[in-house]
């Protein structure tokens, strides 16, 4: 089925539904989203083929102006409580105060806890999907970070990493594989109606997401996990990443926040969130997103660190361009037919 003009309709009331069997949706484009991408697209590949040295000196902006550790944790008074302190699984990477995911029901019911999760919303505009950036669940946080994904009712979770890596070191909990049968993390159970993989290795799960005792319908999840995204480093092309932003483009942006982590919640982290929000708002004619520096110095503000390294950076410009030239093409094909 084809997706004419704007992104989809909101429908906040209903639950939405992942089929195993659905293949995401061919995007046919208005003609103002087409000027819009042929636009975009030769800003972008102007700057990467024409002016590389360019892109190099945007993100030296980028780090030279990042923020400094001491600021971080004067702004992170909650994260560094000393009843948090063991919920963050690393010391340098924590939430700022004033954008913080607050849980209205936490595991720790200490005053001081004050609904505390290492998670962070991320935001630019109003009309495409906003995120929370989170880090690799703890074992003693899988509670809390279920707590989130019901109280915000988030319908996807992207996951870009791997439980343990290559050098044995682990890098997230197994806070989501219930293929044997339901899970239960204290009051909280989640339940796998249907697993797969995809042909460029991604691993999408449907989960079904409720407390224990609810009366309430449970919440469908869709779990998608890129395990082949290297820590720090980037993929060898575009194609996977390309797909989770596939996956999600019918999932209305009124439903709820996208989950994305990794294993801190900034480099890998930071980058899909670039990509992906890039990608949405030029394609409602935001064209403010052609300033890569600028949507990263937003998202760094709302949480510290995003997209960490210069591969990264340059992996943004060429996902970026990846994806418009396929929608143009794809948008052609589909007006030829």
């Amino acid at each position: 089925m084809d997706t004419a003009g704007k992104l989809l309709s909101p429908s906040a009331t209903k639950p939405f539904d992942f089929s195993d069997d659905s293949v995401p949706n061919r995007v046919v484009l208005s003609p103002d989203q087409q000027r819009y991408c042929l636009e975009a697209l030769k800003v972008f590949k102007d700057k990467r083929f024409s002016a590389p040295e360019k892109i190099r000196q945007e993100f030296m902006i980028l780090q030279a102006t990042r923020m400094r550790a001491s600021e971080m944790k004067s702004r992170c008074s909650v994260a560094l409580d000393s009843v948090n302190i063991s919920k963050n699984r690393y010391t340098d990477v924590l939430p700022f105060d004033n954008n913080r995911v607050v849980l209205d029901t936490c595991k720790d019911y200490r005053p001081s806890a004050s609904g505390y999760i290492n998670a962070s919303f991320i935001k630019i505009s109003e009309n495409v999907s906003q995120f929370i950036a989170t880090q690799g669940p703890l074992p003693h946080t899988f509670e809390d970070f279920w707590e989130m994904i019901i109280q915000h009712r988030c319908p996807v979770i992207v996951m870009l990493t791997q439980l343990v890596d290559n050098y044995k070191t682990v890098k997230c909990g197994d806070y989501f594989q219930a293929d044997g049968g339901p899970r239960r993390f204290g009051n909280i159970c989640i339940v796998t109606k249907w697993i797969k993989t995809s042909q460029t290795s991604l691993i999408l799960r449907c989960l079904e997401v409720n407390h224990i005792e609810s009366k309430e319908p449970p919440l469908c999840v869709l779990h998608i996990q890129y395990p082949d995204w290297p820590d720090h480093g980037v993929p060898n092309n575009t194609l996977a990443v390309r797909e989770i932003l596939k996956q999600t483009s019918s999932v209305p942006p009124s439903l709820g926040p996208i989950v994305v982590h990794c294993s801190a919640g900034i480099g890998r982290t930071g980058t899909y969130c670039a990509i992906h929000n890039s990608i949405q708002r030029i394609m409602v004619g935001d064209m403010s997103a052609l300033d890569l520096v600028n949507t990263i110095t937003v998202f760094r503000s709302q949480r510290i660190g995003m997209v960490q390294t210069m591969e990264q950076y340059l992996f943004c410009y060429d996902a970026i361009i990846d994806e418009l030239e396929d929608l143009i093409s794809d948008s052609n094909a589909e007006e030829s037919s």
